[in-house]
């Protein structure tokens, strides 16, 4: 079928039938108060808006103080010897059992 002769069909049936007049009651205002009407909030979206906008700052901070870390630790001095602080710690749970 030609597209033309669709296109020509389809106006004759669409100018056969004219739209009706009735139009339900008080549509109009019905319309207007749903425009006016406020948005509803997405909470969930706000949620994850503000967190997104907390990344940077929290990640700033923790490099902050990553760093101050690393530059305030001092080097342990070794006192004892390997053998001694295994013993220590292995007998650390008698100690506190035994008292």
């Amino acid at each position: 079928m030609d597209l033309d002769q669709l296109q020509q069909k389809l106006m004759a049936v669409a100018k056969a039938s004219p739209p009706g007049d009735h139009v339900p009651y008080a549509f109009e205002k019905r319309i207007m108060a749903r425009l006016i009407a406020p948005l509803p909030v997405d909470v969930w979206a706000v949620w994850g808006r503000w967190l997104w906008r907390a990344v940077a700052p929290c990640m700033s901070v923790m490099a902050a103080l990553g760093l101050w870390v690393i530059a305030t630790m001092h080097p342990e001095q070794e006192s004892q010897n390997l053998e001694q602080a295994i013993e220590n710690t292995l007998l650390s749970s008698d100690d506190v059992a035994g008292e």
